[in-house]
């Protein structure tokens, strides 16, 4: 088995060039980004790249010796694969470093037209287990796999123990309860997949009307949230809205919370994870920036003498206003259940 690695990669959102310079002079090991369609999970209106500005930011991370990682990280539409083929090819014209797939289809597509491309399992894919992630990198050569946000921490140590891929796992960023981009609720409400259509609540859907009792926040006409004046508001989510159950008003299915696992850096350090991602590629150049500093010291801090490592309260803090609610979570690595 190939050495783990003594020091993760820090794998930083880039949804826009700007996000993707302050992101590698912050301190970022690499960036992941994706284009401006269907082939991208995040394909949100006013985000992402065209190939003019993928050019750009490779040449930018290369220059400084950092990597850029393309995420097609959608499952294919089978009457257009034109699309997500072509979005391959321009990954390796352009010089990406690597590509993050969950379609097999697509898999197979790179490894036959481009083998000396580098292949990331997507998150997208819902591997959690050694030998799911031994079947992607016996048939299509993946060198890396995202772990899924399910996992408690003894999950991912046996995942490491019995993998020979490297193992990349999510630091920060927010959290919500579908299973890996494929969410019921928001295709109940608006008609369209997170798979492809970008975001959970396309801005298309999303209504903010003024009334006496509040603002009212709806999701294609459906009433998810009533805030209060001055009340901070968040992105309109279904997951996150707040509904009246049993008289009283409150978050039914799940708090607004962002994943922080500053706390168990060490360990996970430890048990050999190859790269810690930072979730948020919707997110402003502003909040890359500030989130890629505080996570670069940790990093650097953690690897450098893991048992004297101690969570800097100004890492917290400086955190702490850019979760979602206010609020962090170690999320599923300390949860009881399996």
């Amino acid at each position: 088995m190939t050495p783990r690695p003594s020091k993760p990669e820090l794998v930083c959102p880039a949804g826009s060039l700007r996000a993707l310079k302050l992101a590698i002079d912050a301190g970022a090991d690499a960036v992941y980004l994706g284009l401006r369609n269907a082939t991208n999970a995040r394909n949100f209106a006013g985000l992402n790249f065209d190939d003019e500005q993928l050019r750009e930011g490779i040449a930018y991370a290369h220059r400084r010796g950092r990597k850029v990682l393309m995420a097609l990280n959608t499952f294919a539409d089978g009457e257009r694969m034109a699309t997500w083929h072509g979005a391959v090819d321009a990954a390796a014209r352009l010089g990406a470093d690597a590509l993050i797939v969950a379609d097999v289809a697509v898999m197979a597509y790179a490894r036959e037209h481009h083998p000396e491309l580098r292949l990331h399992l997507s998150v997208q894919a819902s591997a959690t287990s050694h030998e799911a992630i031994a079947f992607y990198q016996r048939h299509y050569g993946i060198q890396r796999a995202v772990l899924p946000r399910v996992l408690t921490l003894s999950q991912v140590a046996s995942v490491l123990s019995h993998s020979t891929v490297d193992i990349e796992v999510f630091g920060f960023g927010s959290l919500c309860v579908m299973v890996e981009g494929r969410c019921a609720l928001s295709s109940y409400a608006t008609g369209q997949s997170p798979n492809n259509a970008g975001v959970c609540s396309p801005p298309s859907a999303v209504r903010w009307q003024e009334g006496p009792e509040g603002t009212d926040a709806r999701l294609n006409g459906l009433l998810i949230d009533r805030y209060a004046p001055h009340e901070p508001r968040g992105y309109p989510t279904l997951c996150k809205g707040r509904f009246d159950v049993n008289g009283a008003r409150d978050y039914a299915l799940e708090e607004p919370t962002s994943l922080n696992t500053l706390a168990i850096l060490p360990e996970l350090i430890r048990m050999g994870v190859g790269a810690i991602k930072i979730e948020g590629r919707q997110r402003s150049p502003a909040y890359v920036e500030q989130v890629t500093r505080v996570w670069r010291q940790a990093i650097d801090s953690a690897a450098a003498d893991p048992h004297r490592f101690r969570v800097d309260p100004a890492w917290t803090a400086g955190l702490a206003h850019l979760a979602e609610g206010q609020q962090h979570t170690l999320g599923a690595f300390e949860r009881p259940w399996r």
